[in-house]
């Protein structure tokens, strides 16, 4: 018997369901429209057409995937982040609509050089350069992979020729002075990890966590921040909710001035920004 695209999605709907994946059928018509090569917009006036066999097998496994809690980037292979669609894989930690804020906050102020530590996909530092035609900027990982997954990004946003995307630990192999220095480091304490939704299993633990109080990051970051500032220049960093006074202390204490906690768009602590002596 013949199946309609819509006789997938209200199957796959009812199976993620009840594999307790909220916003089931959100992610059943997103992995649809993937498997058959339609865009969302399409997808509802398509539900009637009758799925060919190498769609079926096709969203079949991408729903296993789901079902086994591994995030619909991953299994899309892609992320709209700030405008942007952004490659992704696990090799990446999966942007998230509160890293924007950091985004925004960044854009608040003109920069002309930029730093970005723990780059990942590139999107915090991509879509910053993307908005400032005259910015050029810098990305690091500890990931050869996530480096490379980051210049793939640049190559298709048109960045390639202002980013440069390298290999240090923190500053460890960084020289010169930037405008502006972003990072959404890894912040979950040990402790925490195991009150993680299933599907940060997926994804990369050194981009998580520091294996102790979520602020290891952070200490390392502010210690030599004021080294690699430029006049007047501001260091922003992602936060976990909780960390806002903890962060801001470590900027105060390493020499950064005029230090704020802003919110995201939930209201939430989500990034500490200090400046550098003008």
């Amino acid at each position: 018997m013949s199946r309609t695209l819509g006789d997938l999605a209200r199957a796959a709907t009812a199976r993620l369901e009840s594999a307790g994946i909220a916003g089931g059928a959100r992610d059943a018509r997103l992995l649809l429209a993937h498997a058959a090569g339609l865009s969302g917009a399409r997808l509802g006036t398509e539900l009637g057409e009758i799925a060919a066999p190498d769609v079926i097998v096709r969203y079949k496994a991408m729903i296993a995937r789901r079902s086994a809690r591994e995030p619909v980037s991953y299994i899309t292979g892609k992320r709209l982040f700030f405008n942007h669609e952004f490659q992704v894989s696990p090799a990446v930690l999966d942007p998230r609509p509160e890293t924007e804020a950091l985004v925004l906050a960044a854009l608040g102020a003109p920069f002309g050089r930029v730093l970005d530590l723990g780059t990942g996909s590139g999107a915090i530092l991509l879509s910053l350069l993307a908005e400032r035609a005259e910015a050029t900027g810098l990305g690091t990982d500890l990931s050869e992979a996530a480096l490379d997954m980051a210049r793939a990004n640049a190559s298709r946003l048109g960045l390639a020729g202002r980013s440069e995307l390298r290999a240090s630990n923190w500053f460890a192999d960084v020289t010169g002075r930037f405008d502006l220095i972003v990072s959404n480091p890894p912040y979950i304490a040990r402790g925490e990890m195991v009150d993680l939704a299933p599907e940060l299993s997926h994804e990369p633990m050194m981009a998580l966590t520091d294996d102790a109080d979520g602020l290891s990051a952070y200490r390392a970051i502010c210690e030599d921040a004021r080294t690699h500032l430029a006049s007047g220049g501001r260091l922003m960093v992602e936060i976990g909710w909780t960390q806002g006074a903890d962060v801001a202390a470590l900027m105060t204490g390493a020499g950064l001035h005029d230090v704020s906690i802003l919110p995201d768009l939930d209201g939430r602590d989500r990034v500490v920004l200090g400046y550098a002596d003008r």
